[in-house]
């Protein structure tokens, strides 16, 4: 489903039939002749990506999809997220990145079928953030796709472009709020500019997203769905909107300029040591290169400053970033994708991600995505059989039992700076209150962490009193949960008193309680966009009861050894392919 969301109601249908009739009239305006000025690439692609499209063998949205000999439209399975992100045409970035004769054979090949099949307003795709998102590529890498193609194959693409542009100054005020509308203005306001005789079209386009960017983009510099990936892809879309309008000689809005620079430093405190976001609500760590260099074309310098950034906090010292999410979970529509990740945190250092989160696994089904929601997906304390925020009693997806963020301060520890914070997601189930106390040495070289589950006033002891009675003297459990990514090494040390965990970089790091809880490993599972599966990891569990009115567990995260001075860890990641 696109940008309505209105899944197989009665709107939706009306939704998708108003879209419908709009692609097939958008379709009998007259087509542009040309270009203005010659296109250049904006959005980035990966060559071994290409490669991989290439050899006929490829994920899209989790599937893998084979077509070694077939076109792309006749290979893609009815799955609708699948059907989405081919309509996207994202596949091009990648083809073009590789940009041999086989990729651009592939890309006109694949582009000419949709023409066939769907340019005339015809079949699916015709959703106002899907054209958008299309659009800005077909235009991106017009001189790859018409390069040595007939003149009546070129006419067929202006056509096309014209038919899309013609489809969105209909019904981009259809698309939903957020990033499907900044992708459907931002499609057109491009489009429009790009191609010759649809100018007339941009003006109400370019009012429309500066009045989207105040609503939408808070005084921080965030968005309602918290989610840092999603951020930075509207921050993307609102820096080509702009380059678009200074190229072509018209004035840039004022509130268009005014929201790049509120974003640019929210996105620069969400940034771990390595360059990749923090994995929260939903998000990823970015497309490669993507944020480097939309900040770059921003231009905008300097960082949030020590206060939160979308509601998450940041401790830095040396090589070592802490990101930890220090606010509600986003309710109502913003909430779809919200996760139950009160409190928890990552951890980097250098170019190696540590401590993480199991991240979004929407991309491997409803379950997996369910399961990288809860609470005990990311790295805090999680109380057996409740999340800290909750589903309600429906189906839908919005977590309507959300905890409260009751304290978020900046503290400064004997050895560096730190964060208080508490929550209450437990509050009225079980009386029961989250403290977190976080300290980073000034070095980076040292976390320290106190986390306690307490019954603070009369009525949370009465209710945990009650809940107590009801288990019959049975205690209640609960853990510390520390996600590690996958391609660290860990083991257990010291008679299972600590943990060992060693990066690729050759760092080696130490985990220990200072309470003598049950320390031990577990898995754990990595969920990140691009791959076919989950990827396996670790987790550090510490377990401990409560029978009483609190609990208090510390605990420390120590570099015991540094990256051999031999050795530069200057190769990053590989990205999913």
């Amino acid at each position: 489903m696109g940008s309505g969301g209105w899944g197989d109601t009665l709107a939706g249908w009306a939704w998708r039939r108003a879209n419908a009739r709009a692609a097939r009239n958008a379709a009998k305006v007259p087509p542009a002749t040309g270009f203005v000025s010659q296109p250049e690439p904006r959005t980035l692609g990966l060559v071994a990506r290409g490669r991989q499209i290439v050899a006929g063998h490829f994920l899209m949205a989790g599937r893998l999809i084979e077509a070694r000999g077939a076109s792309l439209w006749q290979a893609l399975p009815p799955d609708p997220a699948a059907q989405a992100a081919a309509q996207g045409f994202a596949w091009l970035d990648d083809l073009a990145a590789l940009g041999d004769n086989a990729a651009k054979a592939r890309a006109q090949g694949w582009t000419w079928d949709w023409i066939a099949r769907y340019g005339r307003g015809r079949g699916p795709g015709w959703e106002p953030d899907l054209t958008g998102r299309r659009l800005i590529r077909l235009i991106n890498h017009a001189p790859f796709l018409l390069s040595g193609r007939p003149s009546e194959d070129t006419r067929a693409f202006f056509a096309a472009l014209s038919a899309q542009v013609g489809f969105l100054d209909r019904r981009w005020h259809a698309a939903g709020p957020g990033l499907p509308l900044f992708e459907a203005l931002t499609g057109l306001i491009y489009a429009a500019l790009a191609l010759t005789g649809t100018e007339a079209r941009v003006g109400a386009a370019v009012i429309a997203l500066e009045a989207e960017a105040g609503q939408v983009i808070d005084a921080q510099g965030g968005i309602p769905t918290r989610n840092p990936e999603e951020l930075l892809e509207v921050f993307t879309l609102l820096i080509w909107a702009t380059q678009a309008l200074a190229e072509a000689g018209r004035a840039v809005p004022a509130g268009i300029t005014a929201a790049t620079a509120r974003i640019a430093p929210a996105l620069r405190s969400l940034r771990h040591a390595d360059g990749g976001l923090a994995r929260f609500h939903g998000g990823g760590r970015g497309a490669e290169g993507r944020l480097d260099t939309a900040l770059a074309a921003a231009g905008v310098k300097g960082s949030a400053g020590p206060g939160p950034a979308m509601g998450f906090m940041r401790l830095s010292g040396g090589r070592t970033s802490v990101i930890v999410d220090a606010a509600d979970p986003p309710g109502g529509r913003a909430g779809l994708s919200a996760h139950a990740s009160t409190l928890a945190f990552e951890l980097t250092s250098g170019r190696r991600p540590l401590i993480v989160s199991c991240g979004s696994g929407a991309e491997f089904g409803g379950d997996w995505r369910r399961a990288g929601r809860a609470t005990a997906s990311h790295s805090t304390l999680s109380l057996e059989g409740y999340s800290s925020s909750r589903f309600g009693r429906g189906l839908g997806d919005a977590l309507e039992e959300r905890a409260h963020v009751v304290m978020a301060r900046r503290i400064e520890g004997e050895e560096g700076p730190g964060l208080f914070l508490a929550h209450d997601g437990w509050s009225r189930t079980h009386g029961l209150t989250h403290t977190r106390q976080l300290v980073l040495s000034r070095s980076g070289r040292r976390l320290s962490g106190q986390d306690a589950l307490a019954a603070t006033t009369a009525a949370e002891r009465e209710t945990l009193a009650a809940v107590l009675h009801r288990r019959g003297g049975e205690r209640l459990r609960f853990a510390l949960r520390f996600h590690l990514h996958p391609d660290a090494d860990v083991s257990l040390d010291m008679g299972e008193t600590a943990v060992s965990v060693v990066l690729r970089s050759g760092e080696v790091w130490v985990f220990r309680s200072q309470d003598g809880q049950m320390l031990t490993l577990e898995p754990s599972a990595y969920l990140e966009k691009g791959r076919l599966h989950p990827r396996p990891a670790r987790q550090i569990v510490l377990s401990a009861e409560l029978d009483g009115p609190g609990a208090v567990i510390g605990w420390t995260l120590a570099k015991a050894k540094d990256t051999p001075l031999a050795i530069r860890d200057l190769e990053g990641d590989s990205p999913p392919v």
